[in-house]
């Protein structure tokens, strides 16, 4: 693994508060709103999903502290596990989880990049903005892990700054909404777990840290530290972000910001601002969106090339892809590669389905790593030389389980078509795998 450790506290944290702040909170709450019914139930599903998303954050950080190594899950899955379920999730991950990730973020930006500078009328499309943009970052990464990880915490910074000139403008500047709101009735166990869900995608990318085990600074500290404070400043954020938003928004109001119901229909942060900046609320949080996605996309794409460098180092996967620069460790033909096919994406217009189907088999392998200290702790239930333990075992990652579960239970039902579509993106990968299981 690369054996430059030069990823600090700090930058650990706002990877963590980075990858996982995209564009979630400001397209979220108006879909959630029609599916709880009402701002408490919005609320408590966004407090929920944040704790659940805490307790595998947790569940990882002790896993990680004994086995701090490249590739993250991959690592922990092999160990655990064994080489063929590790290498179904590296495969995944390679495929379509992080570059469809990358190229949604990408293809976000350019986006809202659009509404600040309409660069159509000279010709660029959307697409090639996108593609820019992450031939943009894949360079960024393949120079040095100082650099990409300044432009993470500069990013990180600029995008929490920005949410909190939200806050403040939100709370201090703008006259609170007359409207009553809906009456706090329980919505249902099915609509709620909608919102819930909903909840959790804007929550997604706490796991990106592992990848990076091999490159922090005195990892058995700092990966667990870094999870646990930057998931908590992440649900604080989320929270208080919601609470701006209600606070200046009638609920009808809230529910009209709904991207579903066509492209006219402005972000709720944008809605929200529009009671005391008017249209420069548009430009504002156009260029919030656009930061945010970039800081999202360069976390990704800097986390995720560390998977099949980790896979081809164990002679599952392509062995380029396992060299590293020399001056700097970085695995720059993967890095190179995962752009390379993130970018083919973002140009296929096709990645949102794909991304979409393999979403749930993500869930099943946040499972099968949480379900990895278990084992661990009967192995070594002292846990000798460990810096970190799951507080409140085994409820935490039996919690954690028991959402991985009913997460694969709903997509099943919800998108069959989907989900199978998935698993076929999964079992595609097998016979590769014999494969290079002979030249061992």
């Amino acid at each position: 693994m690369p054996q430059n450790r030069s990823l600090g506290l700090f930058t650990c944290i706002s990877l963590v508060a980075g990858c996982m702040i995209g564009t979630g909170v400001f397209m979220k709450p108006a879909i959630m709103a029609s599916q709880a019914g009402n701002v408490a139930f919005v609320l408590l599903a966004w407090l929920v999903a944040g704790l659940l998303s805490y307790a595998g954050a947790l569940t990882y950080a002790e896993l990680c502290a004994r086995m701090p190594a490249a590739g993250g899950e991959y690592a922990i899955l092999k160990n655990t596990y064994g080489r063929f379920p590790a290498y179904l999730y590296g495969w995944m991950r390679f495929t379509i989880g992080a570059p469809g990730s990358a190229a949604s973020y990408a293809v976000g930006a350019a986006t809202f990049l659009h509404v600040v500078i309409p660069y159509e009328n000279l010709g660029i499309r959307i697409w090639q903005m996108a593609v820019f943009f992450i031939v943009l970052f894949t360079l960024i990464n393949s120079i040095t892990i100082f650099v990409s990880a300044s432009v993470q915490v500069t990013l990180t910074a600029i995008k929490i700054l920005s949410l909190a000139a939200i806050v403040i403008v939100l709370f201090l500047f703008t006259p609170a909404t007359t409207a009553p709101s809906p009456p706090a009735a329980w919505p249902g166990m099915v609509p709620f777990s909608a919102a819930l869900m909903a909840a959790l995608w804007a929550y997604d990318g706490w796991n990106n840290l592992p990848m990076l085990g091999g490159e922090v600074k005195n990892p058995q500290r700092n990966l667990p530290l870094a999870l646990a404070i930057g998931m908590g400043i992440v649900i604080a954020v989320y929270l208080v972000v919601n609470l701006a938003f209600f606070r200046v928004l009638s609920f009808p109001e809230v529910l009209a910001a709904n991207p579903s119901l066509g492209s006219a229909a402005p972000p709720v942060a944008t809605a929200a601002l529009a009671k005391s900046i008017s249209g420069a609320s548009v430009k504002a949080v156009a260029i919030l969106l656009v930061i945010s996605a970039l800081g999202a996309m360069n976390g990704s794409i800097l986390a995720s090339a560390r998977v099949p460098y980790a896979m081809a180092l164990d002679g599952v996967f392509f062995k380029p892809l396992a060299r590293l620069s020399e001056k700097n460790a970085i695995p720059i033909i993967s890095t190179v590669v995962q752009g390379g096919v993130a970018a083919i994406l973002a140009m296929s217009g096709t990645f949102d389905q794909l991304t979409d189907s393999v979403v749930f088999a993500s869930w099943i392998f946040y499972g099968l790593t949480a379900g990895a200290i278990f084992k661990i702790r009967r192995m070594d239930p002292r846990g000798e030389g460990t810096a970190f333990r799951t507080p409140l075992y085994p409820v935490l990652p039996g919690l954690f389980l028991l959402c991985s579960a009913a997460f694969i239970v709903y997509a099943v039902m919800a998108t069959p078509y989907l989900t199978a579509l998935g698993l076929a993106v999964i079992a595609a990968g097998i016979p590769l795998y014999f494969y290079f299981r002979k030249s061992l």
